[in-house]
């Protein structure tokens, strides 16, 4: 069993993933799925843009698992490194969710924290925590 990872360190392993391409889009303050990640985890411990609970402290793996938004999901497994099959599964998945909820829900389904953990800091290791 592993320690929590904090949101801390989730924000400095997406920080040094590789850029997504840039997307315009005038109804979003992001123009990447990198900056989305980094501004919403700057912001995680306080209500921020969703109105969060504050004075909770939570985890990666919490911040992980409660993401809504399926392109911050796709995006973090394919610029961690995740095995192709797996992101063509999730893929899949997300073309046939009907919500964003849906959707997310489909791909953590396929690709679990674990999975994301272990592609993220090599001394983790997917097969230890299966919850």
């Amino acid at each position: 069993m592993h320690d929590p990872i904090s949101i801390r360190s989730l924000l400095s392993a997406i920080r040094a993933l590789p850029p997504d391409p840039p997307v315009h889009n005038p109804k979003k303050w992001y123009r990447t799925q990198k900056e989305h990640w980094i501004g919403w985890l700057s912001e995680y411990e306080g209500p921020g843009a969703y109105g969060r609970q504050t004075g909770v402290k939570r985890d990666a793996k919490f911040a992980y698992n409660h993401v809504v938004q399926p392109e911050l999901l796709l995006y973090l497994a394919k610029a961690s490194g995740i095995d192709r099959k797996l992101l063509g599964a999730a893929d899949l998945a997300f073309a046939q969710g009907k919500t964003l909820m849906q959707k997310a829900g489909a791909i953590r389904a396929i690709i679990r924290w674990e999975t994301v953990a272990a592609a993220l800091w090599v001394n983790y290791s997917a097969s230890e925590e299966a919850d």
